[in-house]
């Protein structure tokens, strides 16, 4: 049993050593790599860029300006709606972080860029916009499990302020999610 349990040990270090090491692979030995390099490199950037459009959204957050989402609601930009009452509209993100990426927005800002500014008056849209993450959910067939999502602020990544729900599923989450 110590000897089986070494023997996984040492070739679990070795492998790694092989890894990061290619002057010490022999000619011709593959090992392959579990996440690519450029992959990772990747999603430092994407974050990066992220974090930086948060910043940017921020800055100009409550100048009462149409926001992307006011755009869509109106119909002048284009979206792949996936659910619709008088109150909500959802539509699939342009940027999807998962195979399912929903957004679900009131049709009326009604002050509420963000969670932070709402207020009791905001109770029946809030709820409204759970139930909305619910139904799109059950129609894009995610019964073994789904994410919603707040960002909000800066920290939070909110880049468009007018409060969203992201609705994500499709594969298998991970935790912590930040």
């Amino acid at each position: 049993m110590a000897t089986r349990a070494a023997a996984a040990t040492l070739t679990a270090a070795t492998s790694s050593l092989l890894r990061r090491s290619a002057s010490l692979r022999p000619h011709g030995l593959r090992v392959p790599c579990r996440v690519p390099p450029q992959r990772f490199v990747r999603h430092i950037a994407s974050s990066t860029n992220e974090e930086a459009a948060a910043r940017a959204a921020a800055a100009t957050a409550d100048t009462g300006g149409p926001t992307i989402f006011d755009k869509i609601i109106a119909k002048e930009i284009p979206s792949t709606v996936v659910y619709e009452d008088d109150k909500v509209l959802a539509f699939r993100d342009i940027n999807p972080q998962a195979p399912v990426h929903v957004l679900v927005i009131p049709k009326v800002r009604d002050g509420l860029t963000g969670l932070d500014k709402a207020e009791p008056r905001h109770v029946e849209i809030l709820g409204q916009l759970l139930c909305a993450a619910k139904v799109v959910a059950e129609k894009e067939g995610l019964a073994n499990g789904y994410r919603v999502v707040i960002n909000n602020g800066p920290e939070g990544c909110q880049s468009v302020y007018h409060l969203h729900l992201h609705v994500l599923g499709g594969r298998q989450m991970k935790w912590p999610a930040g």
